[in-house]
């Protein structure tokens, strides 16, 4: 039988059947997390297996993060629409039929589009998650999130253990073959224990013409990025053509936004200082996790020689340090200001990313580790007081809308950072050597090293929207809010 929001109302202990939704839910969003970084763990190899570029493998990451970013805004609707239960097992599915296809992929063109139909699936797999979990809790919300909150903590580290691990023992192609079984797992359960019934004014109408200008404006755009990379310049049609189109596009849709009283992105909210300077701050942040996520398991591989396997371990230092700042987190931000902690926290990535930018000099290992628990204490520790700040800022009424905005923003910094790093590292392996595919060890090392000072600046960066957060420290409900934007 579903579990029913009333039960909540009995008892301060979490029912069993809330644990068994908690549980079934989970399971496909620790899914979509995993596959994210083990796909990471992966590039080198995707790299040999289709004798391809930098530029060309990074739509990879970058089409998959584009196509959840834009259907976020669809969670709520679709809910309110046709019930909890058929939209999270069709996003499900519609996730398994794309790890189906990325595993039958036969060139890059075949991956990257199977890898949006992936995307498209599971952007909406978290948020639902949330949503599903907070309807059936009630009050048992925050004690819940506690609990689900360990196994999203272990994600980052575990992902690339588990990928490089499939890579080297069996294919890359087991990758997205191993979300079958789990997902359909998920799927048989879910039936059972989620509720059918439709969220209550959850979505409202769908914004359908703010999707049909948003969604390929923010497409062209990165497009346009990447060619700029690939071409040396802004100066070709082949760059132009897809930035013109963009511009009007998102101008286009800023427009209409403005004139929706149910946009997609309800632009209006950036006006509001706090929130302004959180959307800032956790985009550019955004482009620093990525870079770091992406570019080192790369590095361990050309530079090092390392196995997948051994790169997804010598990886892991990073999710520990994200782990840590969760919860050291938690234990401060009734005390302290989000303004505060998001700096210290940005702070500590651009002291990992400084490190990061003396790759040339064959750093040891242990001190590669320290960098990177640092990095990933820094990083983990900016996303939850940002979004603390961002939707402490606005009326609780504005916080649905307010908290889809924000994970957009999230993971176009991801997709910004996607592209960038990737050509700017394609770029860099040109300068450092006259025969780019045969770069020595050392010139390769130099090329990270010099592509990790955008990551640099793009941490100091951080900084100056940062320094607008407010100067209080967040409330219980306030807190509680932003853990659960950052988990969902």
């Amino acid at each position: 039988m579903p579990f029913s929001a009333s039960d909540t109302q009995r008892t301060d202990r979490i029912p069993r059947p809330l644990l068994q939704l908690a549980l079934v839910v989970l399971l496909g969003a620790v899914m979509m997390q995993l596959d994210a970084t083990m796909t990471n763990i992966a590039t080198n190899t995707l790299l040999r297996q289709f004798d391809t570029t930098l530029n060309t493998i990074q739509w990879v990451g970058t089409g998959y993060l584009l196509a959840t970013a834009m259907v976020i805004p669809l969670s709520g609707w679709a809910m309110e629409r046709f019930g909890a239960r058929t939209v999270w097992m069709t996003s499900l599915i519609l996730f398994v039929a794309g790890s189906l296809l990325c595993g039958l992929a036969w060139s890059p063109g075949s991956l990257i589009a199977f890898r949006i139909v992936q995307g498209l699936g599971g952007g909406m797999v978290l948020p639902l998650m949330m949503a599903i979990l907070g309807q059936a809790a009630g009050p048992l919300m925050g004690r819940l999130m506690a609990v689900i909150g360990i196994p999203t903590m272990l994600g980052p580290v575990l992902g690339p253990v588990l990928g490089g691990m499939i890579v080297d023992n069996l294919s890359w192609r087991w990758i997205f073959y191993i979300n079958l079984p789990i997902c359909l797992i998920a799927l048989v359960f879910a039936w059972r224990v989620i509720p059918v019934e439709r969220a209550s004014g959850a979505g409202g109408r769908l914004d359908l013409l703010g999707l049909l200008l948003l969604s390929p404006a923010l497409a062209a755009l990165v497009y346009a990025l990447a060619e700029a990379g690939q071409r040396g310049g802004v100066g070709h049609w082949q760059v132009l053509i897809p930035l013109v189109a963009g511009v009007a596009m998102l101008l286009g849709f800023a427009l209409h936004a403005l004139r929706n009283s149910l946009p997609l992105i309800d632009i209006r909210l950036f006006a509001t200082r706090a929130f302004g300077s959180a959307a800032a701050a956790i985009f550019a942040c955004g482009i620093v996790l990525f870079g770091a996520m992406a570019l080192l398991p790369l590095y361990y591989q050309q530079v090092h020689g390392d196995s997948a396997a051994r790169a997804g371990l010598a990886m892991a230092p990073m999710g520990i340090g994200m782990a840590i700042s969760f919860v050291l987190i938690g234990k401060v931000s009734s005390r302290v200001s989000p303004r505060t902690i998001a700096l210290v926290g940005i702070i500590c990535a651009a002291v990992g990313s400084a490190f990061f930018t003396r790759l040339g000099s064959d750093p040891s290992a242990y001190l590669l580790a320290a960098a990177q628990v640092v990095s990933g204490f820094g990083l983990g520790g900016t996303l939850m007081p940002i979004m603390t700040a961002a939707l402490g800022a606005i009326d609780r009424a504005a916080i649905p809308r307010a908290s889809t905005a924000i994970r957009i923003v999230q993971q176009l910094g991801f997709s910004v950072g996607s592209a960038v790093m990737f050509i700017v590292l394609q770029h860099e392996i040109g300068n450092a050597t006259a025969h780019p595919g045969h770069a020595i060890p050392h010139e390769l090392a130099t090329a990270y090293g010099q592509t990790f000072w955008w990551v640099l600046g793009f941490a100091v960066l951080a900084i100056v929207p940062t320094l607008f957060l407010p100067g209080r420290a967040a409330t219980a409900a306030e807190s509680e809010v932003a853990t659960e934007s950052v988990l969902g």
